[in-house]
């Protein structure tokens, strides 16, 4: 079994410092709840600058991922300066 806790009055729960540590979360960090059949999934969340939502979109994270399978594989062309880069794209 892993770690206990009491539910307190207005229905508070203090993180047992084992998990606290094992999962980094610290005082004022925001957590998700998820209720599963088998229980409730506590998650640490991070928050992201309202500028920079854009790039955690699931469409963004897919493309990205599809570079990164490029890069891995090889599927790359290095220009060795801006004119040759756009010398290649007139081809």
């Amino acid at each position: 079994m892993g770690s206990a806790t009491k539910v307190q009055r207005n229905f508070q729960i203090t993180l047992p410092a084992a998990i606290r540590k094992q999962a980094h979360v610290r005082v004022g960090d925001l957590v998700d709840f998820e209720v599963r059949d088998d229980g409730i999934l506590i998650k640490p969340m991070a928050t992201v600058e309202r500028s920079q939502l854009w790039f955690w979109t699931k469409r963004w994270q897919d493309e990205e991922r599809k570079v990164q399978q490029d890069f891995r594989k090889g599927r790359v062309k290095v220009s060795k300066s801006a004119e040759d880069f756009l010398d290649e794209l007139d081809k």
